[in-house]
C-alpha cells in the first residue's frame, strides 16, 4: 500500500531538518504514538500504544510502500488493544486500519515538539541500562583508552537515531544516560 498521506509529513520535515517525528493516533479503544524515522534506509514507521506495553514497526519503502500485513502475534495483539472482539465472517483488515491511517497522518510538522529519547524509550528495548533513558552527554572513549561497546551504539540507534550512531561508532564516542529525568540535557551531535 502506498502511503499518500506521508508525503507531505515526509516534505515539512525535510524542509524544516526533522529526521524523528511523532504525533497522535486514535484507532478504536487505543491511542498510539506515532513515530515516523527518516534518518535510516528503509525509513520506520513505530507505533505504540499509550498506557499499553505494545507497539510495532513497519518499515516505508521506496515510493512511501508499506506491507499491510503483519505477523500473526502482532495481529492478536493489535486486534486486542483496538477492543475488537473476534468474528469469523467479518475478521479485522490490516489493510483497512493503515488505509484509515493513512487518512489520518498530519500535513506537517512542528518543530516545537521535538522527539526526545525518553519519548521513544517505552517502544522500543534497549538492552543497555534499559531503565536510563534520559540523555545526559557524550564520552569520548579515545580519552580513556577504551571503546565503545556495541549495546551503546544499539542503544544510540534506538533513542538517538542513525546519525548519532554513525557519528558514535566512527568517532569511539558512547552516549551516556542517566535514570533521573531532571538531568537530562538536549541532544547535539557529538
Amino acid at each position: 500500500m502506498k502511503l499518500d498521506g506521508i508525503i507531505p509529513l515526509y516534505k515539512s520535515m525535510k524542509t524544516q531538518n526533522i529526521d524523528r517525528y511523532r504525533f497522535d493516533y486514535k484507532a478504536g479503544k487505543a491511542t498510539f504514538d506515532v513515530f515516523f524515522f527518516i534518518d535510516s534506509s528503509p525509513y520506520l514507521l513505530l507505533f505504540g500504544v499509550k498506557a499499553e506495553n505494545f507497539s510495532f514497526e513497519l518499515e516505508v519503502l521506496n515510493g512511501f510502500v508499506i506491507e499491510t500485513k503483519i505477523d500473526n502475534d502482532t495481529y492478536k495483539r493489535l486486534c486486542k488493544v483496538l477492543g475488537l472482539e473476534f468474528d469469523p465472517n467479518r475478521p479485522f483488515s490490516t489493510w483497512n486500519f493503515f488505509k484509515e491511517f493513512n487518512s489520518k497522518i498530519p500535513l506537517t510538522a512542528n518543530t516545537s515538539n521535538p522527539v526526545k529519547p525518553q519519548d521513544i524509550a517505552p517502544y522500543q528495548s534497549v538492552a543497555e541500562e534499559a531503565d536510563k533513558i534520559y540523555f545526559v552527554g557524550w564520552r569520548d572513549n579515545s580519552k580513556w583508552g577504551t571503546q565503545v561497546q556495541d549495546s551503546n551504539l544499539e542503544k544510540t540507534r534506538k533513542l538517538l537515531g542513525e546519525k548519532a550512531y554513525l557519528r558514535c561508532k566512527q568517532k569511539n564516542i558512547s552516549s551516556c544516560w542517566s535514570d533521573k529525568k531532571d538531568s537530562t540535557i538536549k541532544v547535539t551531535l557529538p
